[in-house]
């Protein structure tokens, strides 16, 4: 026969706690745990004080709301942080979150934050999830002065692709910024268009735009005979050569086929189909060679 250690008991965990984040030192005054509980496995610790059910998935977001709500009551999440709130990952579970307060608040110093103090207007503050976050513009315009030009770039249209900001909007607000950053503010702004779905095709589309190769036009409808064919990522109407940024979501079931397919109406349309994969962008120049021969035929 064989004897197994006896298993330990599920640890008892209160209805009020399920799924929730709370104050460790609030839990136990009220009598919901005890010291020794709170240490348990299961709950995990975000920040000294703020804890969560151990059955949650700890993201960034998550991370966000504890540090707002329950670190620094009052604050507002900005920058890499504020992004993944409005739908745009650019910050990971495991990376700071960036808080705003105003100037003359005594500052916090806690692992896992990174607080700026700086005058928010009100009417660039939103409330979501029951945490103060600035406003979709407000964000782009932070991300633009302050991540390198490409990547402030790709952070700007993905934020309009998601649809909670317009182009329009972000330029009308960044033209009047002032302070550090605010310059190279501008010049990301005006390089974004919005019109790229994925991070890499705003990075293709600013390859070219250094190059000597004339400009695209982003999400291009090609039709023949007036009937649609295909919207491609770029485009040289002139040239009848379009331009596919590859992805991973082409190795999906079944999309081998419509790919195959949608390619030949593409050429029978008259079309050259230029590829592009990630591997590509780190070959800038013979990528853009192979697109100057493309368009030369």
């Amino acid at each position: 026969m064989v004897h197994r250690p006896p298993v330990p008991p599920a640890p008892s965990i209160p209805e009020q706690l399920r799924g929730q984040l709370f104050r460790g030192t609030t839990a136990v005054r009220s009598g919901l745990l005890t010291p020794n509980q709170l240490r348990g496995p299961a709950w995990r610790r975000l920040f000294p004080d703020v804890y969560v059910d151990a059955r949650v998935v700890v993201t960034h977001t998550l991370s966000a709301l504890a540090a707002a709500r329950l670190v620094i009551p009052g604050s507002v999440i900005s920058g890499r942080s504020a992004a993944v709130l409005w739908g745009v990952d650019l910050a990971g579970a495991d990376e700071d979150v960036e808080l705003s307060v105003p100037p003359g608040r005594h500052p916090v110093r806690t692992g896992g934050l990174r607080v700026r103090r700086c005058v928010l207007p009100l009417e660039h503050i939103r409330r979501r999830s029951g945490a103060f976050v600035t406003s979709p513009e407000a964000t782009a315009v932070r991300l633009a002065g302050l991540l390198p030009q490409d990547e402030a770039v790709v952070a700007l249209d993905q934020l309009i692709h998601t649809g909670v900001v317009d182009l329009g909007s972000i330029r009308s607000l960044v033209a009047g910024a002032s302070g550090a950053g605010s310059a190279r503010a501008r010049v990301a702004c005006g390089l974004a268009d919005g019109c790229a779905e994925s991070p890499q095709e705003t990075r293709l589309r600013l390859l070219i735009g250094r190059s000597q190769l004339p400009a695209p036009i982003a999400q291009y409808r090609i039709a023949k005979d007036g009937r649609f064919v295909a919207r491609v990522d770029f485009a040289w109407p002139d040239h009848k050569v379009a331009l596919e940024y590859d992805g991973l979501w082409h190795a999906e079931d079944g999309q081998f086929a419509k790919d195959r397919e949608r390619l030949n109406l593409l050429r029978e349309a008259g079309w050259t189909v230029v590829f592009v994969t990630a591997a590509d962008l780190h070959q800038p120049e013979r990528l853009i060679a192979r697109i100057a021969a493309a368009l030369m035929h």
